[in-house]
């Protein structure tokens, strides 16, 4: 896989979760002349399960390592002669943020800084003067909405890639801090650089823990569906696919330097996103033909819904304004959520052997 000049290699960082595993498949089919190499710790988020259908892929190349673990970085670097990043791997969810933050800070925050720093030895010769053949070697930095805090809930009231950054959690502090030393590298040493923010994800292959997959299972096993507060906390929603495009577009096409936010233009309260998928599962799979379900009484999968206590530092809106990646450089969402989350559901659906009735 050792080449230069007459394909791309680039590193992909935790691509066995969520969003990079429905990345994987995208880039290696539509970019023939790529080799991707995926290093992924395999915490409890990423599995390998997520990228069957790249085995037998000769461009892709997977790698089990930490982040963290800088002689391991060098070595990917020298050995695959990397030409450019796209960094995916964090810790991510906010509860265990709160429980742990110092794993966030470590993978998070060490994690990105061991990268980029590997990547700026390896690509340039000093500041602002890159190596020849490593002109064009981008260091993409996958972020977050959470790290601009909490809109109020003005529906004009909308996350720019202006708004100042105000973290409220150990996960979006972690990635805050992620974000301003990728943006260092490229202030101090003139790395090229891009960074992206985006929205809520959903889709296939999400891990169970997220809201979304936790209502679908919880639903369709017939047990309570946990939502916290009054279920009044409002996000903004990206089906995981498109969040993909907007990666791709961003990397080929964005300007050095710049961050753009990707979002879905669906905003929910998590009531009417619950609310919208037990109606979906009545009509697709009815809670009366469903044979995991011993409680006779329950009418509809609505039935099932509980609220439990906040969480702490819960922040109440978050919305992005996409009109800079949209503008620019001509990205736009093809799922809005009534068909986002009808496929999600249907994906879901077959991973539990559940056939629409």
């Amino acid at each position: 896989m050792k080449t230069k000049n007459t394909t791309k290699n680039i590193l992909l960082t935790g691509t066995a979760g969520f969003i990079g595993s429905n990345f994987v498949p995208y880039f290696l089919n539509k970019y023939p002349d790529y080799n991707l190499i995926n290093l992924d710790l395999l915490t409890y988020a990423g599995t390998l399960d997520n990228l069957k259908e790249c085995d037998n892929n000769p461009r892709y190349k997977f790698i089990k390592g930490d982040i963290c673990n800088r002689e391991l970085v060098e070595f990917i670097f020298t050995e695959y002669d990397i030409n450019g990043v796209i960094h995916f791997a964090a810790e991510s969810h906010v509860d265990n943020s709160i429980k742990n933050p110092g794993v966030f800070v470590q993978t998070n925050v060490t994690g990105t800084f061991t990268l980029i720093d590997v990547a700026y030895k390896y690509w340039m010769n000093k500041p602002f003067e890159y190596k020849e053949n490593y002109n064009n070697s981008r260091f993409h930095h996958i972020s977050t909405d959470e790290v601009y805090g909490t809109l109020s809930e003005d529906p004009t009231d909308l996350f720019t890639e202006t708004t100042p950054y105000a973290p409220n959690s150990p996960y979006s502090a972690s990635k805050a801090s992620s974000d301003m030393i990728v943006r260092a590298y490229n202030e101090t040493y003139g790395m090229n650089t891009v960074i992206t923010n985006c929205s809520n994800n959903y889709g296939p292959k999400q891990h169970d823990e997220k809201l979304i997959p936790t209502i679908i299972r919880n639903a369709l096993q017939g047990k309570t569906i946990p939502i916290y507060g009054d279920g009044k906390n409002i996000r903004d929603w990206l089906y995981v696919l498109d969040h993909c495009k907007g990666i791709d577009v961003v990397y080929h096409t964005g300007k050095t330097a710049n961050t753009y936010n990707i979002g879905g233009r669906n905003e929910r309260t998590n009531l009417q996103i619950v609310d919208r998928i037990c109606t979906i599962l009545d009509e697709k799979y009815p809670i009366n033909t469903n044979t995991q379900i011993t409680n006779y009484k329950l009418q509809s999968y609505k039935d099932l819904i509980t609220f439990v206590e906040d969480r702490a530092g819960h922040d109440r809106r978050y919305a992005i304004d996409a009109s800079k990646l949209e503008n620019e450089l001509g990205w736009k969402a093809d799922e809005n959520f009534d068909s986002g989350i009808l496929l999600t559901i249907e994906w879901y659906l077959n991973k539990y052997n559940m056939s629409e009735k």
